[in-house]
């Protein structure tokens, strides 16, 4: 860090950079030519000494909301600590620093916000996007997780207090893959909110006007998009948290246009698929085997679906036939050709139901001939379920029982965050099935034992894909994202299960080595951009070299 005082930062501007302060970490040199001496104790402290401090300052929290705010404050003032921290203890830091904590964090965002993150993006704003954006200090940003708050996790409209989404996927972006911290910008678009608790809260940081919608907010998301191409031209899109009725519009809107994807249709997909991937070895079955229910009908169970159907097509199965073997349930009931009102993406897979053996006493409603959940259980016979519903308990006992009675190893996933909205607990899917329910869950639930055995619950969770994905564009500086490379990172992620993994019920490789089982899935998602062609730099020698040579280092 030698250099001239006039070609330096001051002191005091090292210390409040969080990039360029290392703690008591600078030596005796360093502290010398940058004029630090005096402003800290003489002691030199290595990282892992400061590691343990901050440690022992996490674990005086007394609450998840206290421990986040401690975790943000570190990240403020220590970057390099901070991932550091982060790496050394995942299946630790990782509930906080995102679900289930970071959705509390967003509703009482305007209550705990210290110094702002990322950039926030008004309505007022319109006309002057590009313009807004040059604001960033950094010129090179190469990914932006942006929402626009209206659906936050199972929390609905959170307003630009959802930022705190954004904020803690990129912190995994890091913490998980390497990504470096400073090509990657958190946005929130501020569109107004109609949360009503929010706008007679003083304290809400937003615009106070009614949720703008339509055209006039598909202008405005237009005008982004171009204003990141104009701004940062090498920038990947991740769209975040948007409500059902917009997400799959702005993907379809976008993905052929500019690097792009949205994280909640293609990385919950692409974790489910490798969930049933590993749920297949576990059960000595095929993917084409399974039967699909979902509960829940919007662009995450749908993305699911689209990708499952793309697997079984790549194995031979006719679609017709795949798209034959998923099925859903939504707040209607079982989702059929005749049900009025449909969006134009669930329409292939609304069956024809006239062939269904219907259980004695089922439920029925005016727009489904089935409306409880057990009752489609019985009359579809899914081998698997998969909750996206954000309906708490929805898995109830009977629904359980219904699929251990039809199948040896029922496949039981309720992927809903946070934990409030999981539609059963990992314990529940394993006692209500006497223990033969393979679980894959989106929140963490701890191992248990039952009859004996020891089951470690899988967390079907994105964070396995979307950092290792984006490391991989990140490296290649791919101009496109394609449903392909989710296939490709699931099924790298599922290969990387071992037996020992499996014995325990455990379908991903254990939280605690993600970083690693990040790096591989990465390595072969670059492999597939650069067959396909969609990198803007020369493919390397040595791919697995080339990627890792692209991985931030915290270490001082």
């Amino acid at each position: 860090m030698s250099s001239s005082r006039n070609d330096s930062p001051s002191a005091t501007q090292i210390l409040l950079d969080t990039r360029l302060n290392k703690g008591g970490a600078f030596t005796e040199l360093e502290r010398e030519e940058l004029g630090l001496v005096g402003l800290m104790p003489d002691g030199v402290e290595p990282m892992g000494v400061q590691l343990d401090r901050a440690r022992l300052q996490f674990e005086q929290q007394s609450s998840d909301i206290g421990k986040y705010q401690f975790l943000s404050a570190l990240q403020d003032r220590q970057e390099r600590l901070f991932y550091a921290l982060l790496r050394s203890d995942f299946q630790r830091y990782m509930p906080i620093v995102y679900t289930p904590t970071v959705g509390e964090a967003c509703q009482k965002f305007g209550h705990i916000m210290r110094r702002p993150k990322g950039m926030y993006l008004s309505i007022r704003r319109k006309g002057r996007l590009a313009e807004t954006l040059r604001n960033w200090p950094e010129k090179d940003v190469r990914f932006i997780v942006v929402t626009d708050g209206e659906r936050i996790l199972g929390l609905g409209d959170q307003g630009v207090c959802g930022i705190g989404i954004p904020i803690g996927k990129l912190a995994l972006y890091t913490a998980c893959a390497g990504v470096p911290p400073q090509v990657a910008l958190p946005v929130v678009l501020d569109l107004g909110t109609n949360n009503e608790a929010f706008l007679r809260d003083p304290l809400y940081p937003g615009l106070r006007i009614p949720r703008i919608v339509g055209d006039e907010c598909y202008a405005f998301i237009d005008e982004f998009v171009a204003a990141v191409q104009e701004v940062f031209p090498r920038c990947c899109i991740q769209f975040e948290d948007f409500t059902n009725k917009n997400a799959i519009p702005l993907l379809e809107r976008y993905r052929n246009k500019v690097c792009c994807f949205n994280d909640d249709i293609q990385g919950t997909a692409s974790v489910a698929v490798a969930g049933l991937f590993g749920a297949c070895r576990l059960s000595c079955t095929k993917m084409s085997d399974q039967r699909l229910l979902f509960m829940g009908a919007g662009s995450a169970a749908v993305g699911i679906a689209d990708l499952f159907v793309k697997q079984l097509c790549g194995d031979g199965v006719p679609e017709s036939a795949a798209v034959d073997r998923c099925w859903f349930v939504n707040s209607r009931g079982l989702v059929h050709a005749g049900m009025p009102k449909l969006p134009d993406y669930l329409t292939r897979f609304a069956h024809d139901v006239s062939g269904l053996k219907f259980p004695a006493g089922a439920h029925s409603g005016p727009d489904s001939p089935l409306t409880r959940l057990s009752d489609v259980v019985e009359a579809i016979r899914p081998t698997a379920i998969i909750g996206v519903s954000t309906v708490a308990h929805a898995f109830n006992e009977s629904v359980i029982r219904s699929m251990a009675r039809l199948n040896a190893r029922p496949i039981i996933f309720p992927l809903s965050n946070p934990t409030s909205k999981s539609e059963c607990t990992a314990e529940e899917a394993i006692r209500w099935s006497e223990g033969r329910a393979i679980v894959a869950t989106g929140s963490p639930f701890p191992p248990l034992h039952f009859g004996g055995k020891l089951f470690v619950p899988g967390q079907g969770n994105n964070v396995y894909i979307y950092p290792a994905v984006g490391l991989a564009v990140y490296a290649t500086e791919a101009n496109r994202v394609t449903d392909e490379m989710f296939l490709r990172a699931a099924e790298s992620l599922a290969s990387q299960t071992t037996d020992q993994d499996l014995s325990v019920g455990l379908i991903y490789p254990p939280i605690s080595s993600i970083y690693e089982t990040s790096i591989e899935v990465a390595i072969a998602v670059t492999r597939l951009i650069f067959d396909r062609g969609l990198a803007r730099v020369p493919p390397p020698h040595d791919i697995a070299e080339f990627v890792r040579g692209h991985v931030y280092d915290p270490s001082f």
